[in-house]
């Protein structure tokens, strides 16, 4: 590539110091503001709704002037914020950066692996964020990395086959939103309606069952593509790639426009001559189809209120239940329809989801409005308190969508469905990119279903988004093949939820983690960080728990001895029915019974 072709802003990345985890980055800017170039790095990155401050791994920075090979000052505005001096040539900005984050919002370096967004590598050039910009990746020096290649979705422009060398991005955004792993893989790869796709895969010890994985993910991804896009079957992108980074324990993912990162136990993934937990697999390919539902719904189909981002402070939006709840529906519902898992396991998944909403006492304290709203400070913050505090725009908002799914189909005497609702917003905002106001859902349900649904929506509304209630699904499911009854339980499930406390090894001890409202456990007096000794004489630890508690009887007082600060203290509670929580279960019956 020769330097004329190179745009005005052009950032280098090298893997500097393997054992160190350190990253270098060159930032070379043609034409800064002449009055002073302000340059600022990302406080978040969009869809972990956290402030970051991704500043602070920053090792140290330095300023140059590219003709007269001159050092510049630097003023330091705030944590995040450098002001250049006024110049009218070419400068250069030399960061060093600690990247030692293992999770998908960050960056990673060690002599196994590199990964990194761009959001905490590269700075942004205040000005001139929406001019194309080019990101060059340097290989490591050491020898033992010679067999390291590139995996990204940005578009390649020059780079070795090892895919080392130049990428361009559309603006500061775009290089953003495509983040970049380096390492040595295991590639699967499958086509879905003509669209190429990939997974690149870090960490398993065996080969990769590639064909298992590409015949899997290829029905999840063609399932998706087909319901936004029945008549064309066209995807909003030229490929997509799956960057899957496998550890031993660990498990999370995060959405980008053409690809998504991923974190994963190795034991999830299918590997030759190794035993699966087709359980755990199944919960992998249900968080490849939750990020790869969100190249439609939230890279495309955005709130209003992140456009643009502004990623130097929160971003707030009360439909977090919408993007990430109903996302949260179609994870598991296209493992179902694209034939991954039959009824019966479909079924579990979602009452085992309905039930963990109903064991959080925050459920009545918190709407998805505020969930959504609040997630900067409550969701993404969690602590002891926040299962009494917090419900979970993700649990909850997937009820809601499994709620208003069976809403639409009542109505409409089974003529329309949620999946005509998510066509229409991706008609409406996903393909024009026109973000959804707060109440913007209101005029597409009008239009879908006409005026005559107004009153079960507005009562929806006002119940189970900006109210508290619990979502009644047991009212609203009325198919003869399911039917909905309490779940029967095993005297110990009963008595853990009656205790109602979770709770983790220590050294030995029981440590208890977080005290429910309600349960026997929070009227014994027992707290966050406690050690509990013994139950009614016996002696506790996690190997034990179970076979005391299962020696308990209804209505028996439970003496507790725990810990406090290294001080003794003994409490007493007990079990009754009120602390029960409600828990359903959902039975698919065939159509010949």
């Amino acid at each position: 590539m020769n330097t004329a072709d190179l745009p005005a802003i052009q950032y280098t990345v090298w893997p500097a110091d393997l054992h160190g985890h350190r990253y270098q980055v060159k930032l070379h800017i043609a034409a800064p503001n002449p009055k002073g170039q302000v340059l600022q790095m990302p406080a978040w990155i969009p869809g972990s709704y956290l402030i970051r401050d991704f500043s602070k791994q920053i090792e140290s920075i330095e300023a140059y002037s590219v003709g007269a090979k001159k050092k510049l000052p630097l003023e330091r505005i705030n944590n995040d914020q450098w002001r250049l001096p006024k110049t009218n040539s070419a400068i250069e900005i030399i960061t060093t950066v600690y990247a030692y984050d293992s999770s998908v919002r960050a960056a990673y370096l060690d002599t196994e692996r590199g990964f990194f967004n761009a959001s905490s590598l590269c700075l942004e050039v205040i000005g001139q964020h929406d001019l194309p910009c080019s990101l060059a990746i340097a290989p490591p020096e050491a020898s033992f990395a010679d067999h390291w290649s590139v995996q990204t979705g940005l578009r390649a422009v020059k780079t070795d086959k090892r895919g080392f060398g130049f990428y361009l991005a559309q603006n500061y955004d775009d290089l953003l939103d495509h983040p970049v792993a380096m390492g040595e893989f295991q590639i699967v790869h499958w086509i879905s309606n003509n669209v190429p796709h990939s997974m690149a895969i870090q960490g398993c010890i065996n080969s990769v069952d590639v064909k298992r994985l590409a015949q899997d993910l290829e029905a999840i991804c063609t399932c998706t593509i087909n319901l936004f896009e029945p008549k064309t079957k066209q995807a909003p992108f030229r490929d997509y790639l799956f960057l899957v980074n496998a550890v031993l324990n660990g498990y999370g993912g995060l959405e980008h426009r053409n690809s998504t990162a991923l974190l994963c136990r190795r034991d999830q993934i299918p590997q030759q001559d190794a035993p699966l937990d087709e359980a755990a697999y199944r919960e992998f390919l249900g968080l490849c189809s939750h990020e790869y539902f969100h190249a439609w719904l939230v890279k495309r189909i955005q709130p209003k209120a992140f456009q643009p981002y502004d990623l130097s402070k929160r971003n707030h939006t009360r439909l977090l239940w919408l993007f990430e709840g109903f996302t949260s529906y179609y994870d598991d519902l296209q493992l179902f329809r694209s034939k991954r898992i039959d009824l019966k396991t479909y079924l579990d998944l979602v009452s085992s989801n309905w039930n963990g909403i109903f064991r959080g006492p925050g459920k009545n304290k918190q709407s998805l409005a505020d969930s959504s709203f609040d997630a900067w400070t409550k969701y993404y913050q969690a602590d002891e308190n926040t299962p009494n505090a917090v419900v979970s725009y993700y649990g909850k908002g997937a009820l809601l969508a499994l709620g208003l799914d069976l809403q639409i189909r009542a109505f409409s005497k089974n003529k329309q469905s949620l999946d005509g609702l998510m066509r229409l917003i991706w008609q409406k905002h996903g393909v024009t990119l026109n973000g959804i106001a707060e109440d913007g859902l209101d005029e597409l349900i009008l239009e879908l279903l006409g005026s005559g649904f107004s009153k079960t929506w507005n009562d929806m509304k006002a119940r189970y988004i900006f109210g508290a209630e619990d979502i009644p699904i047991q009212k609203w499911i009325t198919s003869k093949f399911i039917s909905v009854k309490p779940k029967a339980h095993s005297k110990l499930e009963k008595i853990k939820l009656q205790l109602a406390m979770r709770h983790t090894d220590a050294n030995g001890w029981l440590k208890i983690t977080h005290v429910l409202d309600g349960g026997a456990a929070q009227q014994a007096g027992l707290a966050p960080g406690d050690l509990l000794a013994s139950i009614n004489g016996q002696r506790i630890t996690s190997a034990r728990l179970d076979k005391v508690l299962a020696s308990l009887t209804e209505g028996q007082h439970i003496y507790f001895c725990f810990y406090r600060d290294d001080l003794e203290h003994e409490r007493m509670a007990s079990l009754e029915m009120s602390q029960l929580p409600m828990q359903f279960e959902l039975i698919a019956h065939s159509a010949k019974s």
